[in-house]
């Protein structure tokens, strides 16, 4: 179940097109939020990263969007990025070419009218060299990360808070989850994770910025 920082650098080098983490000696990391926006649990989840100073990079599901628009308002307001998880959750590599094509413009579309969108992040992460050609050919930049404590499998903030702090590092790239339970579970876990963290030294921001620091 542990993620191998040596599994990390062999993906890496075979798919250089994906971002998995930075390499930087500065104490910065990105946090990820995957799947919202939730009209319950997304709110919470700004007021836990505003109360700490921390931002993110929310990947959402454009399905999601309708009726939450004030939500997404506030993400990209409050200095947080917004990227294309496309419509639902639904494996990625279960998509036809053309039909992930098809998804990720009309995903685009419907998020690119609150903020540009610069990140692309496959559904339970698999992904093909096809899709990969297809999202570099229409702008997008593949990203995953380093620190996955599957909270989507393991429902336990107790065992993602602990896992996080055992594995952070400098360019760490951490993907959590929205919507519902698991949304409860994050929150519950930032605010844990994000005094310890900031204590520590470290700056918590959206992927964009972490890029930034890259050597």
């Amino acid at each position: 179940m542990f993620q191998s920082s040596w599994i990390l650098s062999q993906l890496s080098n075979s798919h250089p097109d994906v971002l998995y983490s930075v390499y930087t000696d500065d104490r910065v990391i990105a946090l990820t939020i995957d799947d919202g926006p939730d009209p319950e649990t997304t709110p919470r989840i700004l007021d836990a990263l505003a109360e700490y100073g921390a931002h993110g990079t929310f990947f959402l599901l454009s399905d999601q969007i309708s009726g939450n628009e004030d939500i997404v308002d506030r993400i990209v307001s409050e200095g947080h990025e917004i990227a294309n998880h496309l419509n639902t959750d639904k494996p990625t590599i279960l998509f036809k070419t053309s039909e992930f094509e098809q998804v990720l413009l009309k995903s685009h579309e419907a998020l690119s009218s609150f903020d540009k969108v610069n990140w692309f992040r496959p559904g339970s992460g698999w992904f093909t060299k096809s899709i990969l050609d297809v999202v570099k050919k229409n702008g997008y930049r593949t990203a995953l990360g380093s620190i996955y404590p599957f909270d989507s499998q393991v429902p336990s903030s107790w065992f993602s808070t602990r896992y996080i702090l055992w594995q952070i590092a400098p360019g760490s790239i951490i993907i959590l989850h929205d919507r519902g339970a698991r949304g409860d579970r994050t929150i519950d876990t930032l605010h844990t994770i994000l005094p310890d963290l900031t204590n520590r030294g470290f700056e918590i921001m959206t992927l964009t910025d972490l890029v930034g620091h890259e050597e």
